[in-house]
């Protein structure tokens, strides 16, 4: 189901990129969250930790030059190192751990920061909510309607 998801996610943000000039938080994004649709909580937590990659790149900006290839990687790692201490503050904190409190991904956060320093945090949501329906729903087409299930 994975591949099927990342394909359909690469065609329909190529569409919408091409179409409407927003890309969904990069073209793999649109596919793992439309597999974790049924857990909102896990989705609420990447945007949550991709939002603070955003603001910590913001502020690393103000102190140094950061462009090009080095603030895409330093998002993208600031992504990974804030999902994984989620991941583990979590396992933690909490004894009955569930996996709907787990972050999308390693590198999904990053990559929706990167986009959001791009092109805005309301425009990158937006767009990646909507692809992210739109496989969901192509999937669900796909499968017959059987329960999608990661």
């Amino acid at each position: 189901m994975v591949p099927q998801a990342i394909g359909l996610g690469l065609v329909i943000s190529l569409i919408f990129s091409e179409t409407l000039g927003v890309t969904a938080g990069g073209m793999v994004v649109p596919g793992y969250i439309a597999l974790m649709m049924d857990k909102p909580l896990t989705i609420l937590i990447t945007i949550v930790i991709a939002i603070a990659a955003l603001l910590t790149l913001r502020m690393l900006s103000n102190l140094m030059f950061i462009y090009g290839k080095r603030r895409f990687v330093i998002v993208i790692l600031i992504g990974f190192i804030y999902g994984e201490l989620c991941r583990r503050l979590l396992i933690l904190a909490l004894p009955n751990f569930s996996a709907e409190l787990m972050v999308v991904g390693y590198i999904i956060p990053g990559l929706i920061a990167n986009w959001m320093d791009r092109q805005g945090i309301v425009s990158t949501l937006c767009v990646m909510i909507v692809t992210a329906i739109f496989v969901r729903l192509l999937l669900i087409l796909l499968t017959g309607g059987k329960l999608i299930l990661l």
